[in-house]
Parts: structure tokens; sequence; C-alpha cells
């Protein structure tokens, strides 16, 4: 009996514990506390709607001699397959985090950001002048033939059409028709869209994505909630495949999960590089012979990671809420989601 009343004294003195240390969290306000109470089957379930985008467009390349004397203003007039000296094949690649919000009657959207799959149609390239200036001469035209946006994990091989896209607030829609019976099992995202204007300094998230083609879930800190319209900064890990990743504020304790935006991006360099040409397979180059062969410069991005920019979710809902009627005439009934 006096083991129980231990016990029971302890309990209480916990919840007054509790009380004391977290008094905010009936405020009504996003938490900026890390928190105290398990929330893994609720974090499961959300990490159940995001699914690993991946995109990739194939292009044809037509390659001129600087004699073609090709420029923007006369191409049009021109017979480029005729005019051009090579013609090549290649694709570019990108893959990102798409979160699956919307599935009824076999039609299935995500949500994610733009630039994962807003390859352009047309790529110039320019010959350069011997004093280092960008010649008005074309040197390179590359035509996109195709483009694949696919989610490994989905039925029927996952390919995506872009629904919806706006570059400008980088938001993209991709959805398709599947089998209603594949669609039903599927997980949608259920938890509340939230408001990013309400976040604070130091306001704590959890951030959802597919770093490295890995899906994971890290967590961070909201700086400069009102930096700039639309934008918000956190301090969480980022790499490639983070963009389009869920960013979760949380409302008066867990499980309150509320959505309050989209990873975009982070502050990166560029930097060129001389790297050998390799045809279909990596080469193992020994270092102890001089290497000869043909050399080729590629832009590569150095990432600076711990400084993430999101896009705010009052963007989004905006955007979905502009055009929710053509939406709906594609099969797609989102609600909640005011016009104007």
């Amino acid at each position: 009996m006096r083991v129980l009343l231990v016990l029971l004294v302890i309990l209480s003195g916990c919840t007054a514990v509790y009380d004391s240390v977290y008094p905010t969290l009936s405020d009504g306000k996003y938490d900026s506390e890390f928190p105290y109470k398990s929330s893994s089957e609720q974090l499961e379930d959300i990490s159940n709607s995001i699914n690993l985008l991946n995109s990739i467009a194939f292009y044809t390349g037509y390659v001129f001699d600087e004699n073609s004397r090709l420029t923007r203003k006369n191409i049009s007039q021109t017979d480029i397959e005729s005019a051009a000296v090579e013609k090549v094949y290649f694709n570019r690649t990108a893959s990102g985090t798409a979160t699956l919000i919307y599935s009824g009657d076999g039609s299935i959207l995500y949500l994610t950001v733009a630039h994962i799959v807003a390859f352009p149609d047309t790529v110039y390239s320019y010959f350069i002048n011997p004093d280092g200036g960008v010649s008005e001469y074309i040197e390179s035209i590359s035509i996109k033939s195709r483009q694949s946006n696919y989610i490994p994990d989905l039925p029927d091989g996952g390919e995506l059409d872009i629904i919806l896209m706006d570059k400008n607030i980088d938001v993209a829609l991709l959805g398709k028709k599947i089998d209603p019976k594949a669609a039903f099992a599927l997980n949608p995202f259920k938890y509340p869209w939230g408001s990013s204007s309400e976040l604070e300094w130091g306001t704590f998230v959890y951030v959802f994505g597919y770093p490295m083609n890995y899906k994971m879930i890290t967590k961070a800190l909201v700086s400069n909630p009102k930096r700039e319209k639309n934008i918000f900064l956190i301090d969480a890990v980022f790499n490639k495949g983070s963009s389009g990743g869920i960013v979760l504020a949380i409302r008066d304790g867990v499980p309150n999960f509320e959505l309050v935006g989209l990873v975009r991006s982070v502050p990166a360099d560029f930097q060129l590089n001389l790297h050998p040409f390799t045809k279909e397979h990596d080469i193992d180059f020994n270092p102890q012979i001089p290497y000869k062969g043909e050399v080729y410069v590629e832009k590569e991005q150095v990432i600076r990671s711990g400084i993430v920019k999101v896009i705010g979710i009052e963007a989004v809902k905006d955007f979905i809420g502009k055009h929710l009627s053509y939406l709906r005439s594609k099969g797609y009934y989102l609600s909640g989601f005011a016009t104007n």
C-alpha cells in the first residue's frame, strides 16, 4: 500500500513538473519546445504519404560549326538537322520528394516543388569569343523530346502527369488515374494545413524528405519567419532529394501536427571541374599514369547545408484555391481551399 502511495505521489509530481516546465503548450501557438511525448505512430503514418519522385528529360542535341553563324534571330529559318555537324542524345535528371494529398475514385494527386520537373523545352549554348565573352552565334541547340516523372512505388510503373505548375512560387501538382483498388490502398496526408504566417523565431518543426534517395525525418528550428513573402528559413540538414519535402509544426503538443511549408532550396555555390571522358561505365584511372584523353568541364553545385529555404504553405493553398475548378474538372475533388 505504501509503495502504491509513493508511486501516486511520484506520478502526480511528474505531472506538476510537466505543467510547470511546459506552461505554453495550451496557448494556441506553434510550439518551440522539443516534444516530450512520443509521436512515433503519427510520424510513421505521415511518412507513408511521402514518396521519392524521379524526373528525367530526354534531349536531342544539334551541334553546329562556327562558320554556320546561326543566331537566335535566324535559327527559325534554318533546317537545323541539315545544318548540324553532329547530332547527340542525352538526358537530364532530377529527384526530390512528393506528398500524396488526394486519392479518390482512382485519381491520385501529389504535391511537390516545380524545379524537380521543370526542364526547359529548348537549351541553347554559344561559342566563346577570343576575349572570353559569349558570342551571339549558337554552338548547339538541344530540344526536349519527352519527359518522364515517376514514383517507383506506384502501380503501373508510377508515371505521373504534370497537372499544374507555377515556377514563380516553385510549386507543382502531379497526378494520374490508377486502378481504384490500388488507389484505396494508398495513404494520403491527413493532417491539417496550417499557417506559416504564425511561425515564430524558434518554432520547432519536423521535416520529411528523401535526401540521397533515403526516406528520412529530421528536426529543425524556424528562423526569420517573415524574412520575405511566402518564404521562411530552417536549420535542417539538406541533400539532393530533399526538395519538395514537407515541414510540420506542432500546435499545443503532439500529435497536433500541421503542414506549414515545402522544402525549396539551400544556398549553393557552383564550381567548374575538369573530368575525363567516360562512356558507359565508370573507369578507375591509374594515378601513376598521366591521363591523356579528352577532358570535359562540368559545372557542379556545392551545397551549403544548414540554411534551408521553405515555401510557406499559404502560397501553396492560394495556388490550389485559384485552380480548384480546373482540378475538379480533372477528377481531383480537393476540399478546404478557399477560392479568390
